[in-house]
């Protein structure tokens, strides 16, 4: 059985993921180098907040906006483990501290793939 449409994009599963993602990167880009801070550091807190508002503005906007909306939270997200699979090969991160974002990114993505119509579902 779906449930029903959520009321306002709070209420999106995928939404909420992309926050928590958001929050994860930026406790991770805490341990950049100093010197990456307007750069790498910058660029994937950027890219990460990008996902969730995106989200939000399509929903506002609904129909066809919210498709494309998503798909641009989807390149943000790409960016974002690119960004944190950068970090690690440059020697700035240990891998295990990008587990938790990483895995995060791997949840929003899946959500992100969906068929619009059950992205507008709560789960």
């Amino acid at each position: 059985m779906q449930r029903p449409t959520p009321r306002n994009y709070r209420e999106l599963d995928v939404w909420q993921r992309s926050m928590e993602l958001v929050e994860s990167v930026y406790k991770v880009s805490k341990l950049l180098p100093g010197e990456e801070r307007f750069g790498l550091t910058s660029q994937m807190q950027r890219a990460a907040v990008s996902i969730p508002s995106n989200i939000a503005e399509g929903y506002g906007r609904g129909g066809k906006d919210y498709r494309r909306f998503v798909l641009i939270s989807r390149g943000s997200l790409m960016e974002v483990e690119t960004q944190l699979e950068l970090s690690v090969r440059l020697g700035f991160i240990e891998r295990d501290a990008v587990r938790v974002p990483w895995r995060l990114a791997q949840d929003v993505g899946k959500m992100l793939n969906r068929p619009s119509a059950s992205l507008l579902t709560s789960e």
